[in-house]
């Protein structure tokens, strides 16, 4: 692929791909930087990443794996903080993370593609290199779980 045809890509994708670090770290410069990270790894990949089918959802995925990393690193530092300092939506986001890392690896990164990054069941399939009903069936497993561990994080059972 030439050179043009990434910079073509970066325009059409940046936006939807801070959006997605955004919903994560809560927008910002964390999520610009998430971004921009995840644009320049598939720009030094650009070949292989350019010819798969649907190279956006590969870097939605590093973005979204750059972002939890990202809230992880603050969660370490935001421990000196007074707790009465903090931001409810904060504490959601970092019970969300906390609970997203206790499911296996496939449900993580299903349930970020098609929920966080807001990706259709088919494309997260295809980002994943898995079938349509394996997709499905960690979404099923995953989300009750998920559940379960957010409302006893927030003590909210009807948030979820």
């Amino acid at each position: 692929m030439a050179a043009l045809d990434f910079d073509a890509f970066f325009v059409r994708v940046l936006p939807a791909v801070e959006r997605v670090a955004g919903r994560v770290v809560g927008g910002g410069p964390a999520a610009e930087d998430c971004a921009v990270e995840a644009l320049a790894r598939a720009y030094s990949r650009w070949p292989t990443v350019g010819s798969m089918e649907r190279p956006e959802a590969w870097v939605l995925r590093v973005a979204t794996n750059l972002a939890l990393d990202t809230v992880r690193r603050k969660r370490t530092t935001q421990s000196l903080v007074p707790v009465g300092s903090r931001t409810d939506d904060v504490e959601l986001r970092q019970a969300l993370v906390a609970a997203l890392r206790q499911l296996p690896k496939r449900q993580q990164e299903v349930v970020v593609l098609r929920y966080i990054a807001d990706l259709a069941e088919p494309d997260v399939a295809s980002a994943l290199h898995m079938s349509l009903g394996t997709v499905k069936t960690h979404l099923r497993r995953a989300m009750p779980h998920l559940r379960t561990i957010l409302t006893s994080a927030t003590g909210d059972a009807h948030a979820f």
